[in-house]
């Protein structure tokens, strides 16, 4: 009888995503294994139990999954996954903690089609705000348009919260190649006159931009809200929008919903899990991997 092909699942948290799991076992993972309230320092010996049981067949029919909240910690706990194995004991893992990687990747990609088919140009040297930019989405979609060539802001309640966040981003995610920095909501009335792209990643059912800055903002093209909650992070752009022009906009600004970008998403993720199931050689998956493909996605739209 052949090895089922096994996911172990690992979260910081008291609750592993059900999302995760559905995911994981549509992509043709047999069982998806929940580790929770799962610290650091144990991910190694975790990792080598999963290894040592199954022989060098096995662990081809063997993956790792790691979840959570914390953007910083499931890249390291990613890290230290990769550093853990015994060749030939190796397996593939995945990093995407509440979503934050594979959703990040399909929002920064969805609008990187929009600035080519819409306006005939890319992220390049563009002036990006990532609006409630602080948590895991923001983090990282900030370092993916900022890695790509973009002149990002990560933009909090807190001015002092916010350039924190940015700095940690440069450090942690932007591999030495970014200098994202940090400003406060208040000062958003000054910061849209040269927004090119806005990124609402607030909390669901809070508005970031409302229709008096869309209406001030002369250069902008591209917004995007990965909230499906009304109200809408952003005045005159809803769920469904997909290039869609925004009302009130004066500058021509085109659209992007959070429907629009979960179905990037949802195929990002499904084809990274797909990938872990289907490689020959193990593979270490995170932000950069679920961008790549996501933009594959996108352009086929």
């Amino acid at each position: 009888m052949e090895k089922p092909y096994i996911l172990h699942m690992f979260t910081p948290e008291k609750n592993l995503s059900p999302f995760d799991v559905n995911m994981a076992l549509d992509a043709g993972w047999t069982a998806a294994i929940p580790y929770l309230h799962v610290e650091l320092g144990e991910v190694q010996a975790l990792v080598q139990d999963s290894i040592f049981s199954r022989g060098p067949k096995g662990v081809k029919r063997t993956g790792l999954f790691f979840g959570g909240r914390d953007a910083k910690l499931a890249v390291d706990m990613l890290r230290t996954a990769q550093k853990s194995m015994v060749p030939p004991f190796e397996v593939s893992a995945f990093a995407d903690p509440s979503g934050a990687y594979t959703t990040a990747a399909a929002m920064v990609a969805c609008v990187e089609r929009q600035l080519r088919t819409k306006f005939d140009t890319g992220l390049d040297g563009k002036h990006v705000l990532c609006l409630g930019g602080t948590g895991p989405v923001g983090q990282i979609a900030a370092a993916l348009s900022a890695k790509a060539g973009a002149k990002v802001k990560i933009i909090g309640r807190q001015l002092e919260k916010a350039q924190s966040v940015a700095a940690l981003v440069n450090a942690e995610f932007g591999g030495g190649s970014t200098q994202i920095e940090g400003d406060a909501d208040a000062n958003k009335g000054e910061l849209i006159k040269t927004a090119d792209v806005v990124f609402a990643t607030a909390a669901a059912g809070i508005q970031v931009l409302s229709a008096e800055l869309v209406a001030a903002a002369p250069v902008l093209k591209v917004a995007a809200d990965v909230n499906a909650v009304p109200p809408s992070g952003i005045a005159g752009l809803d769920a469904f929008h997909q290039g869609t022009p925004i009302e009130g906009s004066n500058s021509g600004a085109v659209g992007v919903g959070a429907l629009a970008i979960g179905n990037v998403k949802y195929k990002t993720q499904s084809g990274l899990l797909a990938r872990m199931r289907e490689t020959d050689q193990p593979v270490y998956l995170a932000f950069d991997d679920a961008f790549a493909l996501a933009r594959e996605i996108a352009a086929q739209l």
